[in-house]
């Protein structure tokens, strides 16, 4: 039979990180024992498969991520230790056991040879696996390195913070450019979006802060989504993302101009750890505290039409479901989250209302 989403993958222990093939329906897994898992997924009842499992790391599975060719899957762990292990087999490959001098939070493929990994103090390095060493470290920011971000050229490395800055790195000049003034909360994630000129990053006080592209130093915008937090973030289009949060809610929002959407999907109650967008750009997964991966229809995105005209503001409506899976308007669950800075509609798009 067929779904509109792959059936969720349940776990033993919660998965802390996820990432999907850019080629193929695959996905991987890092859960808090250190095992990491691929799997196949597909949107026929009951075709969903392990293919391998890995048990190497020592402590809690951070970040995993295919690298572009997507032949390989890069993992850090809080054991301080990344690992390059063959899709096809899960064969550990390459292993760098005391990689920095803390617990290892994230990694970022930059292009074939060379990828980017944050650790808890602040620490970036940069690798390539052509020669198995660092070509580039730093210590700029204070506090744990969250999320990263390449430019198109795999030339300008950004780094989000716990101490609410952002990195700018120079990875072909092998170089630190220059950090952000702090904003309000930790910096949690970073993304670009139209087409590179803008820089996204979300913080843990539920406010979204926009910069300019070779304009780091200052934010150019922000607004406030009234969710407890902005947990992680992924680019849809050009213009949108989705956010997941603490609240366990995985929020749709437009940039420029600033909209919240709808809901897309959620976790009941579970905070969000990370989301991944499919090849085609179709499906979203989510994991979180509930020890499963979700997959959400977002194929209605990409139709949704903003512009500049806001709706009058009304009190005590929900959220819109942007999907069929997303909890509905008569849910209690939506009660603590009608807020009116939620409700400012997408204006003149009819295909928000297909579902």
């Amino acid at each position: 039979r067929l779904r509109d989403t792959p059936e969720d993958i349940c776990f033993e222990a919660t998965a802390n990180a996820i990432a999907l093939h850019p080629a193929r329906p695959l996905l991987a897994a890092g859960d808090v024992d250190g095992d990491v898992y691929l799997y196949s997924y597909s949107c026929t009842q009951g075709e969903n498969r392990q293919l391998w499992s890995s048990g190497h790391h020592l402590k809690s599975c951070r970040d995993v991520a295919f690298s572009q060719d997507g032949q390989k899957l890069l993992t850090v762990s809080k054991d301080k230790s990344i690992h390059v292990l063959t899709v096809e087999e899960g064969r550990l490959e390459t292993r760098f056991p005391k990689a920095h001098g803390s617990a290892l939070n994230c990694v970022l493929p930059i292009d074939t040879h060379l990828f980017a990994t944050g650790d808890d103090d602040g620490g970036l390095k940069v690798w390539d696996l052509r020669k198995g060493d660092v070509v580039l470290e730093a210590r700029q920011q204070e506090e744990y390195i969250s999320a990263m971000a390449v430019d198109g050229n795999g030339k300008i490395l950004l780094t989000a913070s716990g101490d609410g800055t952002l990195g700018v790195f120079n990875v072909k000049r092998q170089r630190f450019d220059l950090l952000s003034e702090p904003q309000n909360g930790d910096l949690t994630s970073v993304v670009l979006l139209k087409r590179g000129k803008k820089v996204v990053c979300g913080s843990s006080e539920g406010t979204i802060y926009l910069f300019n592209w070779a304009g780091f130093g200052a934010a150019s915008d922000r607004f406030a989504l009234r969710a407890e937090s902005i947990d992680c973030m992924v680019p849809i289009t050009d213009s949108i993302v989705c956010v997941g949060s603490l609240d366990g809610v995985i929020r749709a929002v437009n940039v420029l101009p600033n909209r919240v959407l709808g809901c897309v999907g959620q976790h009941l109650g579970e905070p969000i750890e990370q989301l991944a967008v499919a090849p085609g750009g179709q499906l979203l997964a989510s994991c979180a505290h509930d020890q499963k991966v979700k997959f959400w229809d977002i194929s209605a995105l990409g139709g949704l039409v903003v512009d500049d005209y806001r709706k009058k503001k009304k009190k005590g409506v929900p959220l819109r479901a942007l999907s069929s899976k997303a909890v509905g308007s008569g849910d209690d669950f939506f009660a603590d989250l009608r807020d009116e800075a939620e409700l400012e509609a997408a204006a003149g798009s009819d295909s928000e209302d297909s579902d």
